[in-house]
């Protein structure tokens, strides 16, 4: 995994002082995910985790629910003009029964590492697509000081960050505050993709007793992979959107924005946050 970074020369302008240095950055490259055998999507993404994060790209499309939908994933040889493996586009193989949807959610061929899944058609699309209604899972109930001790937890463990100031990173909780997974990517749909595909693998979906907790903003593409999931709730410790908002308060998302040391936002599926807790407290 040698290309999750790079180096570059920089000059460097510290008081009116010039200086000449190598800086790490992030690397960034094209992913292409095919599906059977067809071109479906390609994403801009930190490489590392591929096989990952085109399950998990899948999984919130509808079209992988278990890992015995899954029959393989495979880089495809030959993808450059002289034959060689660049590592940038990856097949996916489903299991003969597996009925592939309209791919799938009306959605743009092609994302970009700070947009993710942006053309949805409607709310209604997820939520008619959705396996395992959040809403019909057992309940959680989470303190918020469990809540507000997540995102250094999270920051602490961000290993390719501290090197590059310059990935977002998404992990996975659970309901006691135990680290589960985390993966960081130059693109914040991507680090939820890598997990929700791990899961995936290793036969874990739905990841109904979770927290989801993401280093930037809650977008709608973000509450979206997380109801496709399983996931019950959504904390961000930056904004949500409206759309993300909306889709949590019809599926049943628990959704937290800004959460930011002992302060957060809870915009929808309040039932999950013990909030007479909080009160006492204050």
């Amino acid at each position: 995994m040698g290309r999750v970074t790079e180096r570059r020369k920089v000059i460097r302008i510290r008081d009116g002082a010039v200086s000449t240095r190598p800086d790490t950055l992030v690397a960034e490259e094209p992913l292409e995910i095919r599906l059977n055998g067809k071109p479906l999507a390609i994403t801009m993404r930190t490489p590392g985790d591929d096989f990952a994060l085109a399950a998990g790209f899948l999984v919130s499309e509808g079209v992988l629910a278990n890992a015995y939908d899954l029959q393989n994933i495979v880089y495809c040889a030959g993808a450059t003009v002289d034959g060689s493996n660049s590592y940038n586009v990856v097949d996916v193989r489903t299991a003969p029964d597996v009925v592939i949807p309209d791919i799938t959610l009306e959605r743009n061929v092609y994302t970009t590492s700070s947009c993710g899944l942006c053309g949805k058609a409607s709310l209604d699309a997820v939520r008619t697509t959705a396996r395992w209604p959040i809403a019909d899972t057992p309940p959680v109930r989470v303190e918020p000081a469990l809540l507000a001790s997540l995102p250094d937890r999270l920051r602490t463990a961000q290993r390719v960050f501290d090197r590059t100031g310059g990935l977002h990173a998404a992990a996975l909780f659970s309901e006691e505050g135990e680290l589960l997974d985390i993966r960081e990517d130059v693109g914040r749909h991507n680090a939820v993709d890598k997990l929700v595909g791990r899961a995936l693998q290793n036969g874990d979906l739905p990841l109904s007793r979770v927290i989801l907790l993401v280093s930037g903003r809650a977008s709608f593409e973000l509450a979206q992979k997380a109801v496709m999931a399983g996931i019950p709730l959504l904390a961000a410790v930056s904004a949500p959107s409206s759309l993300a908002v909306d889709l949590a308060a019809e599926t049943g998302l628990t959704l937290v924005g800004f959460l930011r040391g002992s302060n957060m936002n809870v915009y929808a599926g309040e039932d999950r946050i013990a909030l007479r807790a909080a009160a006492a407290q204050g």
